[in-house]
């Protein structure tokens, strides 16, 4: 979508968003001058960000791998899915099984319109709400007609909670939806830290602050209390490439700005 491209009803080109930023680094299209610009200017100040931005979707994809083939989960929650690109979660789930059901929730018009131009299918709904009101989303008719909440469910915040304030309390909303979930679900999260360089996460942070979503980099602690009282599936909370890779590679602990994992609800 080019700069002279008319948008959608309902959405501003003019001011980026943090879902059309992460496309631009993953080479859709689905994107507008004002998006590549701020691309560009977090890029000047972390240039391995369009780099993460592939590490995060492949680690979306073994996460969601692992839990349908290894967990035997069949139902997820993905919250704040993004921009439809290759390797959507229902398609990895429903490729090792069929009967795998997938929400998409989304508060973003553009994302919305093009998830349910694409996500389409038996087992698939996309929701257009904000993620920060859990009560309304785990009562929408789309959620409870595919989410069984007395069978485990997969809760996805993947590169996500680090758009919510901590004023906003993410912390909490995490835990209003591993409290909806019976014991043997699954909260996964992929988060940005602070740790590698408290001065360029704020380079970055202050990019985002002129976007329509301000980011909240968070320390390694503060995203592993996430998981407070949960289970870690191996091999932790570690950056992302780091996390089951099907091959052996070499990290830059300087560049590890996008950590992740997966936590299971105990008995």
């Amino acid at each position: 979508m080019t700069s002279d491209t008319p948008a959608p009803f309902g959405i501003d080109p003019a001011v980026a968003t943090a879902a059309r930023i992460y496309d631009y680094w993953l080479g859709g299209h689905d994107n507008f001058a004002a998006d590549r610009i701020a691309a560009l200017k977090i890029t000047e100040a972390a240039p391995e960000a369009p780099l993460l931005a592939r590490q995060n979707r492949a680690f979306l994809g073994r996460a969601v791998g692992y839990l349908a083939a290894d967990a035997g989960i069949t139902q997820f929650l993905d919250l704040g899915t993004g921009l439809p690109t290759r390797g959507n979660v229902h398609e990895i789930a429903q490729r090792v099984n069929p009967g795998s059901r997938v929400v998409y929730v989304d508060n973003d018009p553009m994302v919305a319109a093009h998830s349910r131009a694409l996500k389409t299918g038996a087992g698939v709904a996309v929701v257009h709400a904000d993620l920060r009101d859990p009560d309304a989303i785990l009562a929408k008719p789309d959620t409870r007609r595919l989410i069984d909440f007395s069978a485990p469910v997969a809760i996805l915040f993947v590169a996500v909670l680090h758009f919510i304030s901590d004023t906003d309390g993410p912390h909490a909303i995490a835990r209003r939806y591993l409290d909806a979930a019976p014991p043997g679900s699954c909260l996964v999260i992929s988060h940005v830290t602070s740790d590698p360089s408290r001065q360029t996460a704020a380079d970055v942070a202050a990019v985002y602050a002129g976007t329509a979503n301000p980011a909240t980099p968070r320390t390694r602690a503060r995203i592993a209390a996430f998981f407070d009282c949960l289970d870690m599936i191996e091999p932790g909370l570690v950056p992302v490439p780091q996390w089951r890779p099907g091959q052996p590679g070499q990290h830059d602990p300087g560049k590890g700005w996008l950590i992740g994992g997966i936590g299971r609800k105990p008995a």
